[in-house]
């Protein structure tokens, strides 16, 4: 063992000692794994840490209930409907959220695409 592996081992005792570790969030539960399966093993180690910091964000996933919640609508008459468009309503505006956080429509090379996006997506 190399020196830094003997300090942090020592400092992990000590906060165990401590009770630095009682009582954290989730304590005594199971750990909530996520199906990466359909990340190929080489990038899944990125991809976690990408979407750890925030920068992956579930925007397919969004982008497909949309596109559901609108054939819903086709299908839907009177009171479904309008539960179906209100739904769409929120989807949207947690996608243009998304979009802004990104800054993604904001940028000179993006604007010209901005109102295609819009028709698309409505």
């Amino acid at each position: 063992m190399d020196f830094s592996h003997i300090v942090s081992e020592e400092k992990i005792k000590k906060a165990i000692k401590e009770g630095e570790f009682d009582n954290l969030p989730g304590m005594g539960k199971p750990l909530e794994l996520e199906d990466l399966s359909s990340v190929p093993e080489n990038l899944r180690m990125a991809y976690k840490m990408m979407k750890n910091a925030g920068m992956q964000d579930d925007e397919p996933a969004l982008k497909k209930e949309i596109l559901s919640i609108q054939d819903l609508i086709k299908s839907c008459t009177g009171e479904e409907r309008e539960i179906h468009e209100k739904r769409l309503l929120e989807k949207e505006r947690q996608l243009e959220k998304l979009f802004n956080k990104r800054n993604s429509l904001r940028s000179p090379s993006s604007a010209f695409y901005k109102e295609r996006i819009y028709k698309k997506l409505t």
